[in-house]
């Protein structure tokens, strides 16, 4: 049984369709990576498979139950946990404070439970040091790490991420990955969405490419990265050259 499946999924905004019967699997345990060009639709189909878009056909299936109505504090409750392409903690309250209220609110911890697994993913993620200040005077891996340790602290059978390595440097950026990979090996499955490509690809199993709200391709990474097709939608490669 599929951890994540969406069916025939579809969203449009008027004429602008963000997703296009979307359909597509998540194993347990696996990490899917996701490809395409900006406004592919990528950013969107988190925010269906999250409850902050609702469909307008097609179902989604979580832990082999119907989702599609459910609201986003549900789906959070239920196991889905994401990060933001743009960082957006509480910025007037600690870092300490960030991951309580995932913990407590999406992972419905009683406080002492909380108190515990917010300090583990502190240490998880580097920010142990930083466990006092305001989330607001973060560097920008602070923030990318505090989205993360937020989502942790949810206790997430599925992690949404959305571009958790755009901005970085290739130090920050190998340093982040060594985390989500970590985050693997406790059976967390992932789909990560990301523009960093050789990131992307030293973690995922799977890669999926979007382009108009339509899945193009579906496979295995390096695979997947050499069609044609891929190249020349997502990488600008012209089909004669």
């Amino acid at each position: 049984m599929p951890l994540l499946e969406l069916q025939n999924v579809t969203k449009a905004f008027g004429a602008v369709v963000v997703a296009d019967e979307l359909s597509y699997s998540l194993a347990e345990g696996e990490a899917l990576g996701v490809i395409g060009p900006n406004g592919a639709g990528k950013t969107s189909m988190f925010n269906l498979i999250t409850g902050t878009f609702a469909p307008n056909s097609g179902s989604l299936h979580f832990c082999g139950k119907p989702i599609t109505t459910l609201s986003a504090a549900d789906r959070c409750r239920a196991g889905i946990a994401r990060s933001f392409q743009i960082p957006q903690p509480f910025s007037g309250m600690t870092v300490f404070e960030n991951l309580m209220v995932a913990a407590t609110h999406g992972a419905r911890d009683s406080i002492s439970k909380a108190n515990r697994h917010c300090l583990e993913v502190l240490e998880k993620t580097g920010l142990i040091d930083r466990a006092n200040a305001p989330a607001g005077s973060l560097t920008l891996l602070g923030r990318k790490r505090l989205e993360l340790a937020r989502a942790l602290c949810a206790r997430p059978k599925l992690l949404l991420l959305d571009e958790i390595a755009g901005g970085l440097t290739e130090h920050e950026c190998r340093e982040l990955v060594d985390t989500i990979n970590d985050v693997r090996k406790e059976g967390v499955s992932i789909i990560w969405i990301e523009h960093i490509v050789h990131a992307l690809l030293s973690v995922v199993d799977r890669l999926i490419v979007i382009d108009f709200g339509r899945k193009i391709a579906d496979g295995d990474p390096a695979e997947t990265m050499a069609l044609q097709e891929v190249r020349e939608i997502y990488m600008g490669v012209d089909a004669d050259g």
